[in-house]
């Protein structure tokens, strides 16, 4: 018998056969899981990249429609008869909702919306500013000369003093509550010194300015007495000028009483006996019993709708994307 010389090759072939199997086997496994790794990753960019058009066309929408939606504020028809609110509260001058310029428009708006028959300044401030209170009293006695027919009234809440009620002495009239606190008809300057106590430390204060008083009150020197009566003289000119505001919008309203322009305060009902109010009488009250139109518009100053809008919405779309500081959360 013919032995074939290939045999015992073919018998080790045949026992390798199983371990290339194998190998080929595990090949195909390696490729078969990155092509699912990679599938499932060119998924998740495609909804990534999907959702990012779906915000995108989001934001384009509500931008869209909020300025479509202010446009239609601006031409909104008011009611035959309201009263027309803007509101003054805080630190004039100070916050960012009572500077002059923007609650002169306020007002512009107030004294000139078809149907308003009063405008109501709703105070609850203790002061501020002494130019933006003065600004804002010169522009409320123009509004009233360019708009006759339109009452101007002042309803003093909480608080109205200093710079508030340097403004509320323009109003026709002003309304108060018995608990209200009215009044401060004076100008204040504060500051402090730190001479002694960077004595007391060892620290040595240089200085050096071009011109005599460009260092007026510094508070780490000495003060000296001259500026002082230099800020004094300023004190007293602001002062004067608060006076002949105050008597100009009051006028024989206003009785004789020593303390009346000393900077003190009074209670509401001290001030209507005094002069310096007409009456109490809340803004509900004042809207329907006075000026006999019981609705009431607020034409204040109010948040800026877009920044707020856009910082929302940038805030959602951040933590839809998963992109948000945990801390932030």
């Amino acid at each position: 018998m013919t032995q074939d010389s290939k045999g015992p090759q073919d018998l080790s072939d045949s026992k390798a056969l199983p371990s290339e199997r194998a190998g080929r086997q595990s090949t195909a496994n390696d490729l078969e899981r990155l092509v699912g790794v990679l599938t499932r990753e060119y998924r998740k960019d495609r909804s990534r990249r999907r959702w990012f058009r779906l915000w995108s066309l989001l934001l384009v929408l509500l931008l869209v429609g909020g300025f479509a939606g202010a446009s239609l504020m601006l031409r909104e028809d008011y009611p035959s008869r309201f009263t027309a609110v803007v509101e003054i509260s805080g630190l004039i001058g100070l916050d960012q909702e009572n500077m002059a310029q923007d609650l002169e428009s306020s007002f512009m708006d107030a004294f000139s919306a078809q149907g308003a028959r009063g405008v109501v300044a709703l105070i609850n401030s203790p002061g501020g500013s002494p130019v933006q209170s003065g600004q804002v009293y010169r522009a409320l006695r123009t509004f009233k000369q360019q708009h006759p027919e339109v009452p101007l009234l002042a309803v003093i809440s909480d608080i109205g003093a200093s710079g508030a009620y340097y403004i509320a002495a323009a109003a026709d009239k002003i309304y108060v509550d018995p608990a209200s606190i009215v009044g401060s008809i004076g100008v204040v300057s504060r500051g402090f010194g730190f001479v002694d106590t960077l004595e007391k430390l060892g620290i040595e204060r240089r200085l050096v300015t071009a011109g005599d008083h460009k260092s007026m009150l510094d508070p780490f020197s000495p003060a000296q007495l001259r500026d002082q009566e230099m800020l004094q003289g300023i004190l007293d000119d602001i002062h004067a000028q608060f006076i002949a505001a105050v008597q100009e919008g009051r006028g024989s309203r206003l009785q004789a009483d020593p303390e009346l322009f000393s900077g003190r305060v009074w209670s509401g009902e001290e001030a209507v006996r005094l002069g310096l109010a007409d009456g109490m009488a809340s803004l509900t009250e004042v809207a329907q019993q006075i000026l006999d139109a019981p609705e009431i518009i607020d034409f204040s100053i109010q948040p800026d709708w877009r920044s707020a809008l856009l910082d929302q919405l940038g805030v959602s779309i951040v933590k839809a994307l998963g992109l948000s500081d945990p801390a932030l959360r």
